[in-house]
């Protein structure tokens, strides 16, 4: 049975946690803790399964008590925010970083329409980040780089088409991958990028904003008929599928969700191998599920090339587990 510490500084908030909790006995809250040094604290004296952790807190934030956690007691660590202000998105991408595994939207309260949708995600998320491995983090210091090193090996690709677009899939996990992937390229990549991010919807703008700040590349969220230029990252908007057309522009879509995903993976790859065959590099990150493995198979059938990523570096190697196990 899965264990829980509940961070939260709002007492209303962590009843409401609490009671969400309980309503399923697979899973059992053994602490509550009211800011980011008690978390700390509990979570060496209480060792839980899963923390569900806060953003804004007084006395320390959810990044610096997850960065400091992943030091000194490593944990699955699941940020839950109620906002999608621009501190708290910045604050929660940090944490992400830093080792925390994803980041779900808190319920307002039991009253709201929405809040069963809700409180059910964050359920079958924290039963699904209970059986995922954590490391120790090392403490940051003055000769010690800030993010993990790429160490490309060799995969067996060849390819003669000159790629004219790369397309990248990414779930739980994907933040951090993608800011150490894009923080590779330089400021004159010759491509567009398109980006499939399956992260709370209201974290969208901020992801991207987040994103544009620490990669040399302009990242955007795309908009419907806009020129694919190179150097350029497009990022899904929320609720809809991102694709493109044969005259190199942005297609969004409202066309139904593929494997319960809107915006897909599957659906961006397909869209991309349609519009330039083999001319494509399509790249699949850690995540849960299989979304994108139909679309790599289109990819891969047309001649383009397909990089999953390995399952030492991925948080989940569901996504990229389900490719490389195809093929």
């Amino acid at each position: 049975m899965p264990t829980i510490l509940i961070v939260d500084d709002s007492s209303t908030a962590r009843q409401m946690m609490s009671a969400l909790f309980a309503s399923d006995p697979a899973l059992k809250v053994i602490g509550l803790a009211s800011n980011g040094r008690q978390a700390i604290e509990l979570a060496k004296k209480l060792c839980p399964d899963v923390i569900t952790m806060d953003i804004n807190m007084p006395i320390m934030n959810g990044f610096e008590a997850t960065a400091e956690i992943m030091i000194e007691a490593p944990t699955r660590i699941v940020i839950v925010s109620a906002s999608a202000r621009i501190t708290e998105v910045d604050t929660a991408m940090q944490a992400l970083r830093a080792g925390a595994l994803t980041v779900l939207e808190k319920p307002v309260g039991p009253q709201a329409p929405d809040y069963q949708a809700k409180a059910q995600q964050i359920i079958k998320m924290v039963k699904a980040m209970s059986d995922v491995v954590v490391v120790r983090r090392r403490r940051a210091t003055t000769h010690s780089p800030n993010s993990a090193v790429l160490t490309p090996r060799p995969a067996g690709v060849t390819k003669t088409a000159r790629p004219k677009a790369v397309a990248i899939v990414a779930s739980t996990g994907g933040p951090p991958a993608l800011a150490i992937l894009l923080g590779g390229l330089p400021a004159n990549f010759c491509l567009p990028i398109l980006i499939v991010q399956h992260i709370v919807p209201s974290f969208i703008d901020g992801f991207a904003r987040w994103l544009n700040s620490i990669t040399a590349l302009h990242v955007k969220l795309a908009t419907d008929h806009e020129r694919l230029a190179p150097a350029t990252v497009y990022i899904a908007p929320p609720d809809r599928h991102l694709g493109v057309s044969n005259a190199g522009r942005i297609r969004l879509s409202d066309a139904p969700p593929m494997d319960g995903f809107r915006p897909a993976g599957t659906y961006l790859f397909q869209s991309v191998c349609a519009a330039y065959q083999s001319e494509v590099v399509a790249v699949i990150l850690t995540g849960m599920g299989s979304d994108g493995l139909a679309g790599c198979r289109a990819v891969s059938a047309a001649g383009g090339a397909v990089l999953a990523q390995d399952e030492a570096s991925s948080v989940v190697w569901g996504m990229p587990g389900a490719v490389a196990k195809a093929g």
